[in-house]
C-alpha cells in the first residue's frame, strides 16, 4: 500500500504511544517472527516492532524484509523501532486521511 506524507504524518501520531509487540533478536527474522507480526498486524492494523539485530544496515534490512514478508508499509524507523501499518479489508479500525 502506497501512503502520501499526511497519511505517514497520522500513523506516526497514532503509532507514538504504541509499545513494540514484536522483537527481533539474534535469529533475525524467523518464520516465528513474521506469524506473530502477521498476526499483530490483522488485530490491530499499525504495530511497533524492535529489531536487536547487528548494524544499522542489518537493522534495515531485516525490518524491510518483515514489511515485505506481511505484506505491510514500513512507515518509520527510528533507531531499532519500526512502525508497520496494513490495513484490514474486513474491518479497518484506522482511517487514513486523504
Amino acid at each position: 500500500m502506497e501512503l502520501n506524507e499526511r497519511q505517514k504524518k497520522h500513523l506516526r501520531r497514532l503509532g507514538h504511544a504504541l509499545h513494540p509487540l514484536v522483537m527481533l533478536g539474534n535469529s533475525g527474522l524467523t518464520d516465528g517472527v513474521a506469524a506473530e507480526m502477521d498476526r499483530a498486524l490483522a488485530d490491530h492494523e499499525l504495530v511497533k516492532a524492535r529489531a536487536r539485530v547487528g548494524d544499522r544496515s542489518a537493522r534495515d534490512l531485516a525490518l524491510g524484509e518483515l514489511a515485505s514478508r506481511t505484506s505491510s508499509t514500513l512507515v518509520q524507523r527510528i533507531g531499532n523501532v519500526g512502525l508497520f501499518f496494513r490495513k484490514n479489508p474486513k474491518l479497518s479500525r484506522i482511517v487514513l486521511p486523504d
